[in-house]
């Protein structure tokens, strides 16, 4: 703009028009802001309008933690205090979690993190589960070539080797500051303690009693002996406290050598898995260079292959940013159909195209090229929807239940961590490992079964993501960190299997196209579309009768569901202050100092 100006001085225009510009541009931004004014205040009254008083964001100036459990929470921030950085209160977060909420916080499973420096440096851990050894292509298909869904869902043949032990063990070792048993400490003492159920957990352990029973036939801490769990009861993990200790000192040989390793294969033999002593002593978590694209002068950074999150996250943001969102609205007909339309793209290249890159060649530039994405959005038709029979992945020049489980920290220096991690579905395959007290995965149902045949959470795919020993199976985990003019700006991402990436994409638009505050943005309900099945699912109360009428009629499908994502997120203001967002969906709390 200040070259263009310059250039008309010396063109000898007029002052007097130059004047005009400047108070054209101001017209514009301000216009702009009343718009943002209008969807929050339309977002606030549909948000009220379901008589539940929405949480407030809150705010804190030295740092902030948001994570599933208001245990782990609070064993963040004490880090925090304690002079750790971002990181050392990542890893206490993360082996709390495991402690505190054991269906999805883990040390049986694995997952993904996004790091950014105080300094703007950027990087990103793949700790995702790999598939045993003697893992074959076929293993969950029967004699007819169909796939035994059970197979692959629960007990022990579902479980990958885990990863999250080694993946906290790698970014202490390259970003950590305090001593590593400082920071598994406090986990250990949840652990040999015990911690108070919330009434959703005492909820969750009643209605899992059976499979529990079915498949830890030796007994487990999560199947009361007299009657039911209730909100407010004192669960112990003694064998649970043991591994934390061998953990805490011993490191990443406390978990998978020794006395934990052969509780694992022990356990493997009597159910009859396939993780081996070797599958746990090759397993290495891997850095990855992360994903960078930009929206509306934001730089994004998210997290590449073995997910899919951070690829599709920027193609729907590509996608959608020539649109006018700010002016049509937030959940208005005009802005949830160019929406819906660049989810149902971005989902079918996913299904095609995705997998681990150490197995399969991505065509990574290919997808995250702005006109590509453009051209995918060319045949979008106003006056009706695009079936997705009509949709297909792109072609190049080339051969998750929704208990996932998220947190946001930021430290006072300004270092961030967005990390998602899982077991896959709530509880994992069930199996609680003997001697040991943890939960394993069921992430093998991540891989392609069968290809075109649709995972636990409907996703499709095809040979990128079919089974081979020792590949990472694809995953749509989005931590996601954002930058504004070089300084940090948003630390988001969410549980929520399939639908991860479309609630951080509307997260992200809730506050850069609609203005909303870090609390708004995570409140707000949700809908999301994922190519096949072809039908929009939507939160209650998402969209007003107006609206999906208006959609219905150009031939949408909807699909009533119950929440779709837990977001937790922290936004920078301003003024430099850590705002928080923390999903009322569930049990998730912010705090800091």
């Amino acid at each position: 703009m200040q070259k263009t100006i310059i250039q008309k001085l010396s063109s000898g225009i007029k002052m007097s028009t130059i004047c005009a510009m400047a108070l054209l541009l101001s017209f514009s931004q301000a216009s702009a802001q009343v718009e943002k004014e209008k969807n929050v205040k339309a977002f606030e009254f549909l948000s009220n309008s379901t008589n539940q008083e929405p949480r407030k964001a809150l705010e804190f100036k030295k740092g902030a933690v948001v994570s599933a459990h208001p245990e782990a929470t609070a064993v963040g921030v004490a880090i925090l205090k304690k002079g750790g950085n971002a990181v050392d209160a990542t890893v206490a977060v993360k082996f709390a979690l495991a402690v505190v909420y054991p269906n999805a916080g883990n040390i049986g499973g694995g997952g993904f993190l996004i790091y950014r420096s105080a300094k703007g440096d950027i990087n990103s851990m793949d700790f995702r589960e790999k598939a045993p050894a003697l893992a074959q292509k076929d293993m969950y298909l029967d004699i007819n070539g169909d796939p035994i869904s059970e197979k692959s869902k629960e007990g022990h043949l579902a479980a990958g080797v885990p990863g999250t032990v080694a993946g906290m063990v790698e970014i202490h070792k390259k970003y950590g500051k305090l001593k590593w048993a400082d920071l598994v400490e406090p986990a250990y003492q949840l652990a040999i303690n015990g911690f108070k159920i919330t009434q959703q957990q005492a909820g969750e352990l009643n209605r899992l009693k059976s499979k529990f029973q079915q498949f830890n036939p030796l007994g487990t801490v999560f199947v009361k002996t007299e009657g039911e769990w209730a909100a407010g009861d004192l669960l112990m993990q003694n064998e649970l406290a043991n591994t934390l200790k061998l953990i805490r000192d011993k490191g990443r040989a406390g978990f998978y050598e020794g006395e934990v390793a052969n509780y694992i294969v022990e356990e493997m033999k009597r159910g009859g898995g396939l993780i081996s002593k070797e599958d746990l002593k090759n397993y290495q978590a891997a850095w990855r260079t992360p994903i960078v694209g930009n929206y509306k002068g934001y730089k994004v950074i998210t997290m590449p292959p073995t997910s899919s999150g951070g690829i599709a996250l920027v193609q729907m943001l590509q996608s959608v940013e020539p649109y006018a969102l700010t002016k049509w609205g937030h959940n208005s007909d005009s802005t949830v159909q160019v929406m819906v339309e660049a989810e149902r793209r971005a989902y079918a290249d996913r299904a095609k195209h995705l997998g681990d890159p150490d197995f399969w060649k991505v065509p990574q530039k290919e997808l995250l090229e702005p006109a590509y994405n453009k051209s995918r959005m060319a045949n979008l038709n106003w006056d009706k929807a695009t079936p997705s029979t009509e949709i297909q992945a792109g072609e190049f020049a080339k051969k998750e239940s929704e208990e996932t489980t998220h947190f946001s920290i930021v430290d006072k220096d300004g270092n961030a961590v967005s990390l998602t991690t899982t077991i896959n579905t709530s509880y994992g395959n069930y199996v609680v490992v003997k001697g040991a007290g943890f939960l394993l995965n069921n992430e093998m149902d991540d891989f392609s079964v069968k290809p075109g045949t649709p995972n636990y959470f409907g996703l499709i795919g095809y040979e990128a993501n079919a089974i081979a020993p020792n590949k990472r199976m694809l995953s749509s985990m989005t931590p996601t960190i954002l930058e504004k003019d070089g300084k940090l700006a948003m630390v988001v991402g969410t549980p929520g299997g399939s639908t991860i990436m479309t609630s951080v994409f509307q997260t992200i638009l809730n506050v850069i196209d609609f203005g909303m505050d870090m609390q708004q943005a995570v409140n707000a309900k949700k809908f999301h579309h994922q190519w096949l099945p072809d039908r929009v699912d939507i939160e209650p109360d998402a969209l007003i009768s107006e609206v999906q009428q208006k959609l219905e009629a150009k031939g949408y499908t909807f699909y009533k569901r119950n929440s779709i994502g837990r977001v937790d997120a922290i936004l920078v203001t301003k003024k430099g202050i850590y705002q928080t967002g923390a999903d009322p969906r569930g049990d998730d709390t912010a705090g800091g100092w």
